[in-house]
């Protein structure tokens, strides 16, 4: 009535909201939208959740929806995907990607491979989820990324979330599907704020997996990253601009399946490319980018080799230090641009 009346109605603006508070609201909603759905995991429950992902979840839907499981990641995946078959969608929580070798029979041989060799009659609707990557002062047994392991096994799908909306969407997209996603958050963006549009706080939003997103547009180079170093190409795109150069942003979103279509038409735009990703140089994420680039039609656009900024081909040492030294910083981002530039 008051549109009819010519008055203009305020639409509710970007809200402030942590990566935790967006991982909460996507499985609160997904447990709501389909009694399917149910989350295990070490301390998800009682405790609410190691990084208190699943705070509130417990009282609110009880002991068969979030379960409490035994340090035992081989037995409570193994439920997990046994329980997938069976028709239900859980949502498998590893307190770290780490521990998941301990699963990995589970999750490879088990989740990825049973629709494809079962010709299509078993299919496996599960999500594992947790910390990825590089966290503070936890050493190599903690600080792994596993984007190029679980990224080259066919039957999955990795999606790698940066923002809050991204952690948002993609969690409930990968709730949805039919296929077993390995979702890859970063420990060090649990309690990061990002805006969230008013589209994004709708109990509907979903971001569709395998599509990257352009978070900076730019005419000189292009930045490919996903998870946490997105952050700090945009930080490295800020410092340069004042230089005159612009860099275009991508955040990646999706390891497998790779959109590389949206790489290729800013490599043709820009003419130049850097990946940047926390984990190391040797089979990497990068690594197949740059691949995937030379193999196709932007390769003939590229003005000078691709270059790739990783992490140290090291275990990850303990002291802050070193450890500031092993993983990507603003400052080399900004000597790869250069270095590509040749400026």
């Amino acid at each position: 009535l008051q549109q009819r009346r010519g008055l203009r109605l305020s639409a509710p603006a970007a809200i402030q909201v942590t990566v935790r508070d967006a991982l909460n609201q996507a499985l609160d909603e997904e447990l709501e939208r389909d009694e399917r759905v149910f989350l295990l995991g070490e301390e998800v429950a009682q405790y609410d959740g190691a990084y208190k992902i699943s705070r509130g979840l417990w009282k609110k839907y009880g002991d068969k929806r979030v379960i409490d499981t035994p340090i035992s990641e081989m037995g409570f995946t193994g439920i997990a995907v046994g329980a997938a078959m069976a028709g239900l969608r859980p949502v498998c929580e590893f307190m770290t990607f780490n521990f998941s070798m301990q699963a990995i029979d589970q999750v490879i041989n088990s989740a990825a491979k049973s629709c494809y060799m079962s010709a299509g009659s078993i299919s496996v609707p599960i999500v594992f989820r947790g910390p990825n990557g590089a966290s503070a002062g936890v050493a190599a047994q903690h600080s792994q990324c596993f984007a190029a392991w679980y990224g080259h096994c066919p039957g999955l799908k990795v999606v790698s979330p940066w923002s809050a909306e991204d952690a948002k969407g993609l969690l409930k997209s990968s709730i949805r599907d039919d296929n077993p996603v390995v979702m890859l958050e970063s420990e060090l963006l649990y309690g990061v704020p990002f805006e969230m549009s008013e589209q994004a706080q709708s109990k509907d939003f979903v971001i569709p997996i395998g599509k990257a997103k352009i978070e900076r547009p730019g005419t000189h180079v292009t930045l490919v990253a996903h998870s946490r170093p997105v952050g700090h190409c945009i930080e490295a795109a800020t410092v340069l601009s004042k230089e005159g150069v612009e860099c275009e942003v991508i955040n990646l979103r999706t390891i497998r399946p790779m959109d590389i279509e949206t790489v290729e038409a800013s490599v043709v735009k820009t003419n130049h490319l850097v990946t940047v990703e926390g984990g190391w140089p040797q089979f990497g994420v990068g690594a197949e980018i740059c691949a995937r680039i030379m193999e196709g039609p932007a390769f003939n656009y590229l003005d000078a080799p691709a270059v790739r900024v990783t992490g140290a081909d090291v275990p990850m040492p303990y002291a802050k230090i070193l450890e500031d030294n092993s993983i990507p910083q603003v400052k080399d981002i900004v000597f790869a641009v250069k270095k590509a530039l040749n400026i």
